[in-house]
């Protein structure tokens, strides 16, 4: 048998049908085009037929140069030619290369929903896959239900995917569509069907509801087959599908299969990952396997020692594999050898014996003491590190700033709430007065900071706020309480940084988070002092 695996993207259907998702025509096409770059054998569009936004997709097909564009559709309904139903014609009207046909698997869905014979679905399903391929596509079957198919009637299960194969279909699609099959199930089930028909034409499909569908995709490639679908960040209804970004790596890196993934497109699956986040407007997630931006982090300082001598030692795959970095994180538990090696990876190099070491290290202690956390907030820590090393240029300050709120009726009549702050800065000597006004005290704060900066301000081009999150770290002192203060800025060269501040007072610590913004962005962008 082959060791080849062919991996099927389903973002663009399953994805879709997460709750709070909904893809444009243009998204759709973004995400199909970075897939295709990635190296998947075959991305799923959608449904044509089925909405307005697949029929204009479709309409406007993505020409992918590497994957095979798919569409979904079902197989002839019960009492219909397949050149007399209107739901298969519009699939195939879209004229792409392969179509997956959904069909059912279950013979108590065959009874209760479709309310026919064994024998008719079993037709159904055969009528569909020739006609597809006497249209000249590549046909698939995706048995709806069939591992609960396959335990409750082991023969109908296994003749519904015999009938497809048999009319031409190249792929039958072994669906754990309520994601409550176990590995064990699947990888004893799977083994047995690739017994009966050969596993290089079967694929696996599962969904996480019970947080296997990863470990059970895995189980069906060991257990023979050779297709494996899923979605980018494990995109889907419910708990979602089999995630590809977890699947992809794991295949690569730690089995002898074969993908259609190059070295090269491997270190680009953290982008694609978190390209998704951002088309979603949603922050990726830090403790994601391979991609998270803590996948890699180091805490602790005896492993932090260890993963210098020997990154081995507690990272599984090298990071700049899949695109990642290590990162070594610096907080209350940190010794000389996480500071050390956070200020490595910032460029900064330090002798182990440098005489304001140590007061960095108690430094770092206290901060976060007081409330400060610099797990999430590396420029912070960098500025803090130079700052007591005496290599952080002076490039404004800040003399006074003031930040005020007014709620009143506009002249429309309407109840409008008003923000807005000034700042007084110092650069070269000079004073500079700025008044900004913003949708909140923060948004009218950062653009006053901003506004005027002497000289600076062409090396603030295209930095912007990301990300602002607060925290009340002392809920019980109520309205008096501490409050950190987190942003994340990027800029137009993709990069990002994030920062930290702490205050009693909201305005006072994001006023602290912007400041060390700005100065990270200088900085980085070697502004003269």
């Amino acid at each position: 048998m082959s060791d080849r695996i062919y991996l099927f993207d389903t973002t663009l259907r399953d994805g879709a049908q997460t709750q709070g998702v909904d893809f444009s025509a243009a998204e759709k096409a973004e995400i199909a085009h970075a897939l295709d770059a990635l190296g998947v054998d075959y991305v799923e569009g959608g449904w044509p037929g089925a909405n307005p936004t697949d029929d204009a997709f479709f309409g406007s097909a993505p020409q992918l140069k590497r994957a095979t564009f798919t569409a979904f559709g079902m197989t002839r309904r019960p009492g219909r030619s397949v050149e007399n139903d209107p739901g298969l014609q519009a699939v195939l009207a879209a004229e792409t290369p392969a179509v997956c046909l959904v069909g059912k698997a279950w013979d108590f869905h065959v009874k209760l929903a479709l309310e026919i014979s064994n024998d008719e679905n079993i037709a159904m399903i055969a009528d569909s896959m020739a006609h597809a391929v006497g249209r000249g596509r590549e046909a698939m079957f995706d048995a709806e239900h069939f591992f609960d198919g396959y335990k409750s009637d082991p023969a109908f299960a296994l003749a519904c995917i015999e009938a497809a194969l048999d009319a031409g279909a190249r792929w039958a699609v072994l669906c754990d569509t309520n994601g409550g099959t176990l590995p064990g199930e699947v990888g004893e089930i799977v083994a047995a069907v690739a017994a009966t028909v050969g596993g290089e034409r079967l694929a696996i499909h599962a969904h996480n509801d019970t947080g296997n569908a990863v470990a059970n995709s895995l189980m069906a490639v060991e257990a023979g087959v050779r297709q494996v679908q899923g979605t980018l960040n494990g995109l889907g209804e419910r708990c979602g599908n089999a995630n590809l970004v977890s699947l992809i790596p794991t295949l690569k890196l730690k089995t002898g299969y074969e993908t259609g993934i190059s070295d090269a497109d491997l270190t680009q699956l953290t982008r694609s990952s978190r390209l998704l986040d951002e088309l979603l407007n949603r922050a990726p997630d830090r403790h994601a396997p391979y991609v998270g931006a803590s996948a890699f982090a180091h805490k602790g300082g005896l492993h932090v020692s260890a993963v210098m001598k020997d990154a081995r030692t507690y990272e599984h795959v090298p990071p700049e594999s899949i695109g990642n970095r290590r990162h070594i994180v610096v907080s209350d538990q940190s010794g000389k050898a996480n500071v050390l090696a956070r200020l490595a990876e910032a460029g900064m190099e330090v002798d182990h014996d440098h005489p304001k070491l140590p007061r960095l290290v108690e430094e770092v202690k206290s901060h976060e003491f007081e409330g400060y956390s610099y797990d999430g907030a590396e420029a912070s820590f960098e500025l803090l590190a130079r700052r007591i090393l005496g290599t952080v240029p002076s490039y404004f300050e800040v003399e006074s700033f003031r930040v005020q709120v007014e709620r009143r009726h506009n002249a429309l009549g309407k109840l409008v709430t008003i923000s807005e702050a000034t700042v007084k800065v110092v650069v070269d000597g000079a004073r500079h007065l700025s008044v900004a006004e913003g949708n909140g005290p923060i948004d009218a704060l950062n653009h006053a900071i901003s506004k005027d900066l002497g000289k600076y301000a062409e090396f603030l081009g295209g930095w912007r706020l990301a990300d602002y999150k607060v925290r009340i770290i002392s809920p019980q002192a109520g309205t008096g309480a501490i409050t950190r203060v987190m942003i994340e800025s990027a800029d137009d060269d993709g990069m990002t940084w994030n920062t930290v501040g702490v205050s009693t007072n909201i305005i006072d610590a994001s006023f602290q988070a912007l400041i060390d913004s700005i100065t990270y962005k200088l900085l980085r962008e070697n502004a003269p002092a």
